[in-house]
């Protein structure tokens, strides 16, 4: 699963030359924990966060640009980045939020809270999903059987041979929500 797949979008952002206070409404009107800042061209140039808002609550001197407040450098993703990776740097550099860019320009905002949303994930869906894929692979031959709880699924059947049964874990693997992927063959017991 890749920043694209759980991204907040279109994301709402701000220019530097926006007033810190309409910043700080946007924040909490929202609920976000950060909004990217953005050139003319949707470049990311910083990040406005709540820490920036209170940092300026408590020195409010006048009205000030986003661009005296914002935190700079800024992390950004890649839209193809993994969501392992993405959870990984974000705990690693205590961010809520990560702006999510494609060619430089923003688009998308990933927040811990897009990150948890696939881990609650009704293993019903799961099911239907990993099923999808399954079939379409195998052409529908309706081989296998797939039984999913708290996101860790099972699929059962015949395999060709163990290549297939390592593609059928693969494509598991890929659906929103699924934490592990156990195959069994019917036949041999195998079980990976």
């Amino acid at each position: 699963m890749r920043a694209l797949d759980i991204m907040t979008t279109p994301p709402v952002s701000v220019h530097p030359s926006t007033s810190v206070r309409d910043a700080i409404a946007l924040l909490s009107e929202r609920g976000y924990a950060g909004l990217p800042v953005v050139d003319d061209d949707g470049r990311v140039v910083g990040i406005f966060t709540e820490a920036d808002a209170l940092n300026y609550g408590m020195d409010a001197s006048g009205e000030l640009r986003v661009d005296a407040m914002m935190s700079t450098p800024v992390e950004v993703a890649n839209a193809e980045t993994h969501v392992t990776e993405l959870a990984r740097r974000m705990l690693a550099d205590g961010l809520r939020c990560m702006p999510v860019v494609t060619d430089g320009v923003l688009v998308g905002v990933i927040s811990r809270h897009d990150l948890l949303r696939p881990l609650v994930r009704s293993d019903d869906t799961i099911a239907t999903h990993v099923r999808a894929l399954l079939d379409d692979y195998s052409g529908k031959r309706d081989g296998w059987h797939v039984t999913v709880s708290g996101g860790a699924v099972t699929i059962s059947g015949a395999f060709a041979d163990e290549a297939e049964r390592a593609v059928a874990a693969a494509l598991a693997r890929t659906v929103l929500g699924v934490t592990t992927v156990e195959t069994n063959f019917a036949t041999s017991g195998v079980t990976s």
